[in-house]
């Protein structure tokens, strides 16, 4: 069991423990360049994907090996349930995407809510078996039927909905002692283009987004630990796509109210190509308001980032660094994690999985 504890770093030193990039790793064991990466001060977390995994053992050696280079750092996944689950064999649960929840929402609202509260906590608590501190989910943009990427990752196309399902997935998340991060703020779901690989435009006004797709984080509120902005522009409101706009990031800090840890989403997506190079971008994002920039699929843009984004050396810059690292050192997990063989005889997830195959 890992015994780390939120708590043993909320200290004025997390901006020497947190910094403000997460990066991923290149196979699935160490090499020494990700140990150096890891190792860099300017190191906040490191996200995993499929081809770092092989089976569940080589995982949990994984993340071991990442935690011995450097203790405390955040290691994340986007795992979210359906085509976006980075781990689906070795006896991980294979989950349901997020319109299937939404589906069984409209036959029957408590089940629904019933059956997101398990889905969260098996994912959550396999994860957290393995070493993996948290997942990038929920997804709360909404399902226009447009969007080629969101697709069935959306819960419902009624933000109300959205919300009482990712409330409830966030619960089982919180259950097994997991953070949550709600993304793609205000919403991707309205656009067509792939922000992977395009530059998605959403010409509606501002009072429409903030009614519809944004709505979820306003009606969240306090239960969302992290949110991960869209590298959509929405031209009726800022020039900027979201990520590197301190219009929309304000609103969700003033308006919303939220005081959670903002992550960028991938800065090597072509979506974030506006910004200029990647370095331009990751600048662009943190004075903006992101607290975590990620740079994933590109190690050598890794290593310009490492060496490009500096502290400020004021009392103002240093101070917005502690805090920060402060919320990013409030998405670790919360107690010990049962081991794997140990979760299996968990009452609590047994009965979860029975609920989530009533699917």
């Amino acid at each position: 069991m890992r015994t780390i504890r939120k708590a043993d770093f909320i200290a004025p030193s997390l901006a020497a423990t947190f910094g403000p990039i997460m990066l991923d790793v290149l196979g699935t064991k160490l090499a020494a360049d990700d140990i150096r990466r890891i190792r860099h001060p300017q190191t906040g977390g490191v996200i995993l994907f499929a081809r770092n995994y092989i089976n569940r053992e080589q995982l949990t050696a994984l993340t071991a090996a990442i935690h011995a280079a450097r203790p405390g750092l955040l290691i994340a996944v986007d795992h979210e349930g359906g085509r976006v689950q980075r781990f689906k064999t070795g006896g991980f649960t294979k989950l349901p995407a997020m319109r299937t929840l939404g589906a069984l929402w409209e036959r029957d609202v408590l089940q629904a809510t019933n059956v997101a509260t398990a889905v969260g906590y098996i994912l959550a608590t396999e994860l957290r078996a393995c070493g993996v501190d948290m997942s990038f989910t929920p997804v709360l943009d909404l399902d226009h039927g447009a969007s080629s990427v969101i697709g069935d990752r959306a819960f419902h196309h009624d933000a109300r909905v959205v919300t009482l399902l990712a409330k409830s997935l966030n619960h089982g998340l919180l259950l097994a002692g997991m953070a949550n991060c709600g993304k793609h703020f205000p919403g991707h779901g309205f656009v067509h283009a792939d922000s992977h690989v395009a530059i998605p435009v959403d010409e509606r006004p501002l009072q429409v987004i903030l009614a519809e797709d944004a709505a979820p984080y306003n009606w969240l509120g306090m239960s969302l630990s992290a949110v991960m902005p869209a590298h959509v522009i929405y031209p009726k409101v800022d020039k900027h796509p979201a990520c590197f706009s301190k219009k929309w990031l304000s609103m969700l800090r003033n308006k919303m109210g939220f005081e959670g840890a903002i992550f960028s989403d991938d800065l090597s997506m072509e979506g974030a190509s506006v910004a200029g190079s990647v370095l331009d971008g990751a600048k662009a994002a943190l004075k903006a308001g992101c607290d975590v920039v990620l740079i994933c699929n590109a190690p050598d843009k890794a290593d310009q980032l490492l060496a490009g984004i500096k502290t400020g050396t004021s009392v103002a810059a240093r101070a917005a660094a502690v805090r920060s690292a402060a919320r990013l050192a409030a998405m670790l997990p919360a107690g010990p994690a049962l081991d794997w063989q140990n979760l299996q005889q968990d009452a609590r997830y047994q009965a979860a999985l029975v609920l989530m195959k009533s699917l």
